[in-house]
């Protein structure tokens, strides 16, 4: 693995929680006294993705594991998102980067900016018809090409249209994954600005700083969403550890 490929698959490893240290790791308690309501922690988390920087042409997308910033229970965070897809309401992609990193989006805003940017496009009946068989009863991450023949009834050539289209990504030979079109400078944008937010916590003294403290912080070029998107990527994702203290939550980073 050359210099390049092995930064970013260590940036993006998702390391497993170590036993013990549940209260150190992941989940910031915001008060968990009511019914854990995943779907407006969602909607709560949604806010922080920057519409703008993509001319509103991306649905909202929220990493999986950044819910488990906020929600201790990962059972009942899953469950709640299982249920949610069984509804039509979500939708969930493996964003590639990492087998571990899924992209959460809604059903609805991930169909309108899908069907904007189809406009005028000579794939767009064959995107409607995506839209129309697959997307509502969707629970699957990918498609095998016997499902996409025989159950959804498209054909070879309206396959490579999808693929085309980007509502489609190759997985392997006759397997595809459900995919966001134009994603890539997303992907691009949080690969850095992971790095950059990663960054400012090991430059601080002893690896660790005020998560409040980190949240006011200035960023440089190289962080193009709001830092409270990457807070929460960087603890959902276990690459910190939370540790409570008389002065509020300790973000401090891992080392393996």
């Amino acid at each position: 693995m050359n210099r390049k490929r092995a930064l970013i698959s260590d940036t993006f490893k998702v390391n497993k929680r170590r036993v013990g240290n549940e209260k150190q790791f992941g989940a910031v308690n915001i008060g968990e006294a009511g019914p854990l309501d995943v779907k407006a922690t969602l909607q709560d988390l949604m806010t922080l993705f920057p519409r703008k920087l993509f001319n509103d042409a991306l649905p909202q997308i929220v990493l999986k594991h950044q819910l488990y910033s906020i929600h201790n229970d990962r059972t009942q965070v899953d469950r709640q998102l299982s249920d949610l897809r069984e509804q039509g309401e979500l939708l969930m992609f493996q964003l590639g980067f990492d087998a571990e990193a899924f992209g959460l989006v809604f059903a609805a805003d991930y169909k309108a900016k899908v069907l904007a940017g189809e406009e005028g496009r000579g794939t767009r009946g064959t995107v409607d018809k995506f839209l129309e068989k697959v997307l509502p009863s969707c629970k699957d991450l990918s498609f095998n090409k016997e499902k996409m023949l025989k159950e959804f009834l498209f054909t070879d050539s309206e396959i490579t249209q999808l693929v085309k289209s980007g509502v489609l990504t190759v997985r392997d030979a006759g397997s595809w994954w459900l995919s966001i079109p134009n994603s890539g400078r997303f992907t691009k944008y949080l690969i850095q600005g992971r790095k950059a937010v990663l960054g400012m916590v090991k430059k601080s003294k002893y690896n660790e700083v005020l998560k409040a403290e980190l949240e006011e912080r200035q960023t440089n070029s190289q962080v193009k969403f709001q830092i409270k998107y990457h807070i929460h990527d960087i603890i959902g994702a276990e690459l910190v550890e939370c540790i409570p203290t008389t002065s509020g939550t300790v973000l401090r980073c891992v080392d393996y």
